[in-house]
């Protein structure tokens, strides 16, 4: 959609397109909010000044509506996605990961349980174009982080995403 229109959304319809980039219902209503912005540069902005302003349940509420690395779903599916699981974007940007050798998938997918066992939050990380092997690479060295670090790198991992994903969702 073009900015305009965006700005031009009534509240109830605005929140759930920018739950498409974010799944935190709090961000979703804070940049709702911060309209209308005069370019996409500035709606870059303000979902950069909003995001690190939240807590921890608004981030892990918008990991939780990412699918893990390697398990894609149908648009519209059940599932972790939630509102804001695109599966059109997930899939583009996790393109690299159908790809991949049976062996990698495999570890990525058993790497995805120890994550979400140690962290308790699904693996977050801003797949574009990085192949499956170099994210395989960073989740289990991500593995060996200390939960509050580890936290720290999985909000900006976020952060990436969301504004990938305002590029997608519109245009000057």
């Amino acid at each position: 959609m073009r900015l305009d229109q965006l700005n031009t959304l009534s509240a109830d319809a605005v929140v759930p397109a920018l739950w498409r980039c974010c799944g935190s219902t709090r961000w979703a209503q804070m940049m709702a909010d911060a309209r209308p912005f005069g370019t996409v540069d500035d709606m870059l902005a303000a979902a950069d000044r909003i995001w690190p302003s939240l807590g921890p349940n608004d981030w892990l509420q918008a990991f939780r509506a990412h699918p893990r690395i390697g398990e894609i779903r149908e648009a519209g599916g059940s599932g972790r996605a939630g509102r804001s699981g695109d599966a059109g974007w997930a899939g583009q940007e996790q393109a690299r990961v159908r790809t991949a050798r049976d062996a990698v998938r495999d570890r990525l997918a058993e790497g995805n349980r120890h994550y979400e066992a140690r962290f308790g939050y699904i693996f977050i990380v801003c797949a574009t174009g990085r192949s499956a092997e170099e994210m395989l690479v960073m989740l289990e060295r991500r593995l060996t982080n200390q939960p509050d670090d580890e936290l720290r790198i999985a909000v900006e991992e976020q952060r990436q995403i969301t504004r990938l994903r305002i590029t997608k969702l519109v245009t000057p």
